[in-house]
């Protein structure tokens, strides 16, 4: 099972750490929530607005990945 997990996670390493990002952050929205009084759909479109967030974190993260990748634009070799 562990074997599995681990392939997944080098096969796919954004979709990884979206979910690792999205449970951690829903796990202190809920937390952090818990005595706040909000309506279940209330709560419900916070936890869909966070999962969309960490997406768009890793998403944002993985921008310098790629100018890593391909070098940066407007880098001089001079260095």
């Amino acid at each position: 099972m562990w074997a599995a997990i681990k392939g997944f996670a080098e096969r796919h390493p954004r979709l990884t750490a979206w979910i690792a990002l999205a449970i951690g952050m829903v796990a202190i929205l809920l937390w952090s929530a818990r005595d706040v009084g909000l309506t279940p759909s209330q709560l419900l479109a916070l936890v869909i607005a966070t999962i969309v967030l960490a997406g768009l974190c890793v998403w944002i993260i993985s921008w310098e990945d790629e100018e890593e990748e391909t070098g940066s634009p407007g880098q001089s070799s001079k260095g």
